[in-house]
């Protein structure tokens, strides 16, 4: 386990780690929080004593970085999450195209806009000439559409 387990948010994020954590049989973790608005740090166990740094401290810019970072690395994760989920839904909707296709498709290009953008020979060889061609054929017919649709006025 590591050292400290420190935790993005103020007393309640601290208590539901704490119990977390007991739910688990982890009862001797160090465990702190960093409130965002005042930039307080709770120690578990020391909760009505939080330490307030110096707004210049090097010690609060880390830990700042650190919540910062987890920050960034979340929403990246879950922005390629449900970019994936909509991409899977809008290939599965493709006549023909089964979730093990979708699944290959994913794996292979990695992103919707590399799928799009493949051709029907790239395509093939991750799932075959009739599956490449029912996928390059919607991805077309989806761009055709997007670019007409945006000129209406």
């Amino acid at each position: 386990m590591p050292g400290l387990v420190l935790v993005d948010g103020g007393l309640p994020q601290l208590h539901a780690a704490a119990e977390a954590l007991e739910g688990l049989g982890i009862t001797d973790q160090a465990l702190a929080s960093i409130a965002k608005r005042e930039e307080w740090i709770y120690v578990y166990g020391q909760e009505d004593e939080p330490m307030a740094l110096d707004r210049f401290s090097p010690v609060l810019h880390l830990i700042q970085s650190l919540r910062d970072e987890a920050h960034r690395f979340a929403v990246t994760f879950h922005r390629a999450r449900r970019g994936a989920g909509r991409l899977s839904s809008e290939l599965e909707k493709i006549p023909g195209i089964g979730p093990k296709t979708v699944k290959k498709l994913l794996q292979h290009f990695g992103s919707a806009d590399r799928i799009r953008q493949a051709t029907e020979d790239e395509l093939a060889k991750v799932v075959g000439r009739a599956a490449a061609r029912r996928v390059a054929y919607a991805a077309t017919d989806s761009r055709a559409g997007a670019s007409s649709g945006s000129s209406s006025a």
